[in-house]
């Protein structure tokens, strides 16, 4: 008989059944479904099968969440339901028919904007620091700034303009390149495309509308004048403009000879592409971004401006949680080129703010439930620091009413940013350190709106939580039980004190007779052990894992690392249980005390299949403590948009009694204890 065999069987019963299945595979520790119609899938029993540690649907796939041995349960449950299982990008690609054209729309703007995110988020915070150095007039009686009176702070406020110009005018070669990457074609092309549309020798695209008609360069090709106009900061024309090169590339791949590729595919789709960009897509993208951006500017200039943003603020949570937010990328940046500043950014971080001010009460209400601080303390941080996705789906969403005092507040405080006209250079960091991307003339108000996106939620979600949430919840009853344990702790250690007084007096006896200690007297020594960092870098909190299957410890409770390093190492003696040998990033393993931990790199990354993954060991390898078990390419995880959080969870307790996690502190691979049990 199988080991699952009743698990799986059930399991296809309660996901519909075979004709239910349009693809099946498997990560490290889950089962990711495509379903005909997830409503037939009876998520509540399918959780209470004794194999699944939980389910949850992403991206149009339904995940079943089994843990290290899922690639056993995988094997017979594909063998049982005749189900030819497909690759994760198969998958993946399959999942897109369980979306709509719009989630489909979403998430390809996602999956473009997101390694492009972290140079804009830190192109806003130099705008923002060259505003205070040379924008904010604080000396001689408001007339001077900083960079006024100091040579150095000067120079300074020039030279950070080198990184603004790269990543605000140049920004298109980011996006052509992104979009190659995603589309799986020639990334070089993609880059030599993009600096067609941001070259010298055309006319700057932040100066078009400054220069008159008369003055504009144009190419002369006899029959037909081609203005040379740039795309600087051009967001729509650089996306159209790198999607003609793509499809280009893959219909010239398609027809040409192998033998001949390397040379006209290349040539066949740049040269059009260049051509292309510049005559059709260019000009029809810059108008429908300038439109875009123009309705946005209207409606949030208008007279109802106010209510837009009211309504804006209390549905920005809710479009988090679906994807749909991604667009907002697009929008801001196209309003930072237009009008040299954006009102839209500002309310995202005040929604931010909101919400982890919700978690905040949530936390006060709950500072007697120790399970649920452990989740509210770290998305109350992460959220003030502009990541919401803990705080929106760990607390908020679960109870329901923090979410909506979030967003009531959100809504608030995004009027009051509004009606005062405060906007922001550009995108930036969210939360309160955002703040330094607002335009320094609006600090006063900002501060202000950010007061009311703390003081509002935190407000209601203590009043409503105060009489929605039960005793249990807010962690009353286990005060009492523990308290009732405490006492019953105390009565059977006074009776083991009489005990062992009585004991000690007979044994005294004993060796006042035979002189020799007594098997009594001898206390069995209590094994320890301990767990190694696997990186190099620093221990958080699992919690604090942007994945609620790790953050809300289904799989085991642990810890994370952000690696500043690339090489991960084995924490203790162990014997390698599993690994995954076609994405390479992650591995489990088998301590001699029957321990199981899992070790997973990086968020997501089973995506990458296995590009910049090196695995060191196979399945039933024998490791010592510090041995090598993969590395990574930690450049390759950011360019494809995943966080580079490591996880090590405690899948398995194994003979293991308790355990003591070592967090918020640096780590060094193989020397710095994380975990000690006993």
């Amino acid at each position: 008989m199988a080991k699952y065999e009743k698990d799986v069987r059930a399991l296809l019963e309660l996901i519909g059944g075979k004709e239910n299945i349009q693809a099946v595979s498997h990560c490290m520790t889950r089962m990711r479904f495509v379903l005909v119609d997830e409503k037939k899938a009876k998520e509540e029993e399918i959780q209470k099968l004794p194999s699944v540690k939980g389910t949850f649907t992403q991206a149009g796939q339904y995940q079943v969440i089994i843990g290290n041995d899922v690639a056993n349960f995988y094997n017979e449950f594909t063998k049982y339901a005749g189900i030819e299982g497909v690759s994760k990008d198969q998958v993946k690609q399959a999942a897109k028919s369980n979306q709509s054209p719009i989630q489909r729309i979403m998430g390809a703007l996602g999956e473009i904007f997101a390694p492009i995110i972290p140079a804009l988020i830190c192109g806003g915070l130099i705008l923002g620091f060259r505003n205070i150095i040379g924008g904010i007039y604080f000396f001689e009686d408001g007339t001077k700034t900083i960079a006024d009176i100091s040579q150095f702070w000067s120079g300074m406020y020039d030279f950070l303009w080198l990184i603004g110009e790269a990543v605000f005018h140049l920004l298109p070669v980011g996006i052509v390149w992104s979009i190659t990457k995603k589309m799986g074609t020639t990334q070089i092309l993609g880059i030599v495309l993009g600096l067609t549309l941001v070259s010298p020798q055309l006319l700057n695209g932040f100066s078009v509308a400054s220069t008159p008609a008369e003055q504009i360069p144009y190419w002369d090709f006899g029959f037909a004048h081609v203005n040379m106009i740039g795309y600087q900061g051009q967001v729509i024309a650089a996306m159209m403009a790198g999607f003609v090169l793509v499809y280009l590339e893959k219909f010239f791949k398609k027809i040409c000879p192998e033998v001949i590729s390397m040379i006209v595919v290349p040539f066949c789709s740049l040269v059009p592409a260049v051509f292309i960009a510049h005559t059709i897509v260019g000009p029809i993208g810059w108008t429908i971004g300038n439109a875009i951006a123009d309705v946005v500017y209207a409606g949030l200039t208008s007279k109802a401006g106010v209510l837009f943003a009211g309504v804006f603020g209390l549905v920005y949570a809710p479009i988090v949680m679906t994807g749909l937010h991604h667009m907002t990328n697009a929008i801001d940046t196209q309003l930072s080129t237009l009008y040299g500043g954006t009102i839209l950014w500002p309310m995202i971080a005040l929604s931010n703010i909101a919400q982890g001010s919700s978690v905040l009460a949530m936390a006060r209400l709950q500072k007697k439930n120790e399970r649920a601080q452990q989740i509210n303390v770290p998305a109350c941080i992460s959220c003030y620091l502009g990541v919401t996705e803990p705080a929106l789906f760990g607390v908020n969403l679960k109870y329901g009413f923090p979410l909506v005092c979030g967003m009531i507040g959100s809504a608030i405080a995004a009027m009051i940013s509004v009606g005062f006209g405060v906007q922001a250079f550009s995108i930036g960091v969210g939360g309160l350190p955002g703040i330094l991307s607002i335009f320094s003339q609006y600090w006063g108000i900002y501060l202000v709106a950010m007061a009311v996106a703390i003081i509002v939620p935190f407000i209601l979600t203590t009043i409503v939580g105060s009489r929605k949430l039960s005793a249990k919840e807010r962690g009353l009853e286990e005060s009492a039980e523990a308290g009732n344990k405490q006492a019953e702790e105390d009565l059977a250690k006074s009776s083991e004190d009489i005990n062992r007084k009585e004991t000690e007096e007979k044994n005294t006896e004993k060796r006042n007779e035979n002189g020799a200690k007594t098997e009594a007297e001898e206390e069995p020594a209590r094994k320890t052990g301990e767990l190694k960092a696997v990186l190099t870098g620093r221990v958080i909190p699992i919690e604090e894992v942007p994945d609620e299957v790790f953050s809300q410890k289904i799989m085991g409770d642990g810890v994370a690392f952000e690696p500043e390093d690339h090489v991960v190492y084995a924490p203790a003696d162990a014997t390698v249980s599993v690994v995954m040998e076609e994405s390479r990033h992650a591995c489990g393993l088998t301590l001699e005390n029957g321990m199981e931990v899992l070790i997973h790199v990086g968020i997501d990354t089973v995506a990458m299949n296995g590009d910049g993954f090196t695995l060191f060991v196979k399945a039933g390898d024998k490791v010592k403590a510090g041995d090598k078990l993969l590395e990574f390419d930690p450049a390759k995880i950011e360019a494809a948009g995943h966080p580079k959080t490591t996880v090590f969870a405690i899948t398995d307790m194994g003979n293991a009694k308790e355990i003591t996690f070592h967090t918020n502190i640096p780590s060094k691979a193989a020397e710095t204890t994380v975990a000690t049990f006993a």
